[in-house]
């Protein structure tokens, strides 16, 4: 089924009070089982109330079966709060370990894959301070209740406060000043997506296993366009969770947020051979690769350019590691 974007807009956006059923007990499509997950680092105060919200739900409902805490080996107590509320935590380093080190968030939320169960897939993020029940079932509602959805991403109001001010809607700057642009010059059916870089999606587990994950801060923008040439449009939607707030980063640090999103979309746009010219093989956008980011500031001592490695890995599907190591352990 072709699908425009207002098309799709129309018809693929919900709110999260379309289903209120999901959070009490025999609510729809409960033949599905669900895993959370949660990728940490050093949250020890958001991630005990996130943990007893889960806890809250899930006794009134049953709707998560699996609770994943995957941690950056924080040194906060994040890992040592998440297991005494009950939740499987796994240091991001020890699953597949044969890849190394991991490489930042979506390297974690990669290798967490490895030890979901469910049916359905849920991550989110854990730096929340005002996490409701309504971020989990609303997220899931649309696989749960609505036949040929087979992805799910959040939608919400990024307030930004400082210094005991509010702006509305002034958070979420790298995705307003750089992904939705981005999405709108080469990807415009992503274009419907209120917050395309949002931490909180559902999707099957095994639509997840089947494509790859970029590392770092690359990852949901990367997901987003997986999803899109895997399953198409019509079978993704958004719901409307209210609004959020997330730990707000430095200005400097959302340059390099930046850059990795621009460079994770890179890597995923082919442009035909007449737009590159003087290039023989214009397989994709001609971006540099490199995993340094030069950064000119003006400081209070004079001009300075920073250095900064930001590294940018492709981890392959799942499905494909999962499936090589248990060949390996029949034949061994």
């Amino acid at each position: 089924m072709e699908m425009t974007v207002w098309e799709w807009f129309g018809q693929r956006s919900f709110h999260y009070r379309d289903f209120c059923d999901l959070a009490s007990p025999g609510g729809p499509g409960r033949q599905l089982t669900t895993t959370l997950i949660l990728p940490t680092r050093n949250v020890a105060g958001t991630i005990g109330p996130i943990l007893d919200t889960v806890a809250r739900l899930n006794e009134r409902s049953g709707l998560v079966e699996q609770v994943i805490v995957v941690d950056a080996d924080s040194a906060d107590g994040t890992a040592e709060i998440a297991r005494a509320r009950g939740a499987e935590v796994y240091s991001e380093n020890e699953l597949l370990p044969a890849y190394g080190p991991a490489q930042g968030k979506g390297d974690a939320m990669w290798r967490s894959l490895s030890a979901a169960r469910g049916d359905i897939v849920m991550f989110a993020d854990a730096d929340t301070r005002d996490f409701s029940e309504h971020f989990i079932y609303g997220t899931l509602g649309p696989l749960l209740a609505v036949p040929g959805v087979q992805f799910s991403k959040a939608a919400y109001r990024r307030p930004f406060t400082q210094e005991g001010q509010s702006v509305a809607d002034g958070g979420g700057r790298v995705t307003e000043l750089m992904a939705k642009p981005l999405l709108n010059f080469f990807y415009p059916g992503l274009t419907g997506f209120v917050q395309p870089l949002a931490g909180e999606f559902a999707a099957y587990r095994e639509l997840l296993c089947n494509i790859p994950f970029l590392t770092g801060y690359g990852v949901e923008i990367g997901i987003l366009i997986d999803v899109l040439a895997e399953t198409g449009l019509p079978a993704m939607a958004q719901v409307d969770l209210g609004s959020r707030q997330n730990r707000h980063q430095p200005l400097g640090d959302l340059t390099r947020m930046s850059s990795a999103v621009l460079r994770a979309l890179a890597r995923r746009v082919h442009m035909p051979e007449q737009e590159l010219p003087g290039r023989s093989a214009p397989d994709v956008w001609a971006l540099p690769r490199q995993d340094i980011y030069l950064h000119a500031v003006a400081a209070q001592n004079g001009l300075r350019l920073d250095e900064h490695l930001n590294e940018l890995t492709e981890r392959p599907p799942v499905a494909q590691v999962l499936a090589a190591g248990r060949a390996r352990d029949t034949v061994a």
